[in-house]
């Protein structure tokens, strides 16, 4: 893995999630949303795809180590902190009502 997709594919996933996330959000708000089909579920699958996706990204971090000391460090601070971002950021769709 080269060193910039290392520091950067964490940040890069956490903002690729909270945008899907947030954009499914604004959807099922919206007239374009099936009205039989409940937004939460969907949500809430979007969130743990999300959460996965951010996972990985950590254990792609740790599991193959960067030769440069400094590199790692900074790059498993960075997944570490974009995973507790997505559960943090994406949490009110959890903890809120869909629309309001």
């Amino acid at each position: 893995m080269s060193e910039i997709l290392r520091l950067s594919l964490p940040i890069t996933v956490w903002l690729a999630g909270f945008t899907a996330v947030y954009a499914l959000q604004g959807l099922s708000c919206s007239r374009h949303w099936p009205a039989d089909l409940n937004a939460r579920p969907v949500l809430l699958a979007a969130w743990a795809v999300a959460i996965v996706l951010q996972l990985i990204a950590l254990m792609a971090v740790l599991y193959a180590p960067s030769p440069a000391r400094f590199v790692q460090t900074t790059a498993t601070a960075l997944a570490a902190t974009a995973l507790a971002a997505a559960v943090w950021t994406i949490m009110p769709v959890i903890a809120t009502s869909v629309c309001l």
